[in-house]
């Protein structure tokens, strides 16, 4: 068996705990829009533009003619080449008279519109049913191919930030960082993640900073927060760097900051709950008197989609298991001051957790 045939025949499984989710959730079927779940049950590589219908013995991804080619060797099912309204038509049949689940978290109103015409005007209407999260809550837990995948990703990074870093210094632009480094992983393959966050001086305390034209100063932090994506799969990793000799106050926000990371990350391990972990976090900022200014939650799972169950928030019950990438990033924004915020890709294992994020943390 060559390595895309069985690549694809472990994208056929996927299918498999799929359907007794979908049991339990009332359906028969499931009409599968969100980009990164076809993707993870297909193995199609430009998920939106293709839909996926999953039935009790099978399924078939509908795409357009401009991936007849691609969908033919890519896909682990049947693909059927039409252009909407025909998906929905051709599908009709299949789904007559079932119970069909759609991604009431992703589908369009219009397009759930569509659905009801053609699926529920015939002899055989279907019974359109909401659903949430059943392909999301499969994906969490991680295969050892999509492992390797995030791994790869992250090493990727790694390397762009080792190359860059030298070049974080007073009267360079944040925007310019941002373009090094987008330029070095895209040289190696890989795409950013998502648009790269390099906030200095007072701009530290946004913490979704995107890259601007100011110029970095004197004495100030840094923070860089990117990933790279490299075959549907990403990494996320933060950074805050020092430029010159911040104050002691800085420092003070930093140091606060990196012991509450390090201290999540060496509680992550399979049975911890999502807000557990949060708050073994949060309780540390608080104790430095920075809890207000902890304005996110502290993590998330990363995969196909950047932001990806679990939750690693205050409320979440959810629990670790085996095989999930997560983040431990918590921060602290200072309106008119700065902010820092540190972020380590984790991966749960068996017994604990492994680091996937290489590059090392200042010591301030």
């Amino acid at each position: 068996m060559s390595s895309d045939q069985s690549a694809q025949a472990e994208v056929r499984l996927r299918a498999e705990p799929l359907r007794e989710a979908m049991r339990q959730a009332g359906v028969e079927a499931l009409w599968v829009s969100r980009p990164e779940n076809v993707r993870y049950l297909s193995g199609f590589t430009s998920p939106a533009d293709g839909k996926l219908l999953v039935l009790p013995g099978g399924a078939t991804l509908y795409t357009d003619a401009r991936y007849t080619v691609q969908s033919g060797e890519e896909s682990a099912h049947e693909s059927v080449i039409a252009r909407p309204p025909a998906t929905v038509e051709h599908a009709a049949r299949a789904v007559a008279g079932l119970r069909v689940g759609f991604e009431a978290d992703h589908l369009t109103v219009s397009e759930l519109e569509v659905l009801r015409q053609h699926w529920q005007g015939s002899e055989q209407p279907s019974t359109l049913v909401s659903t949430q999260g059943l392909v999301e809550t499969a994906r969490q837990v991680k295969t050892e191919a999509e492992i390797a995948q995030i791994r790869a990703a992250q090493d990727i990074a790694d390397a762009a930030f080792a190359a860059v870093r030298p070049g974080i210094v007073a009267g360079v632009r944040e925007d310019v960082i941002a373009a090094r480094l987008e330029a070095f992983m895209r040289e190696r393959g890989a795409g950013s993640a998502f648009d790269i966050t390099v906030a200095s001086g007072p701009r530290g305390a946004m913490p979704h900073g995107t890259a601007s034209a100011r110029v970095i100063g004197q004495d100030e932090l840094v923070t860089v927060d990117f990933g790279a994506k490299l075959n549907g799969y990403h990494s996320d990793m933060t950074r805050t760097v020092a430029v010159g000799n911040p104050s002691e106050e800085l420092r003070r926000l930093y140091r606060a900051v990196l012991e509450a990371e390090e201290a999540a990350v060496k509680a992550i391990r399979p049975g911890a709950k999502g807000g557990d972990l949060d708050a073994i976090a949060r309780d540390i900022l608080v104790s430095h008197g920075l809890g207000e200014y902890f304005a996110h939650s502290l993590g998330h799972g990363v995969g196909l989609a950047v932001h990806e169950g679990p939750s690693l928030r205050g409320p979440s019950q959810d629990v670790l298991k085996a095989g999930m990438v997560v983040t431990a990033e918590p921060g602290v924004y200072l309106p008119g001051v700065g902010g820092v915020r540190i972020e380590d890709l984790v991966l749960v294992t068996d017994t604990g957790y492994e680091v996937l994020s290489r590059s090392p943390k200042e010591q301030l």
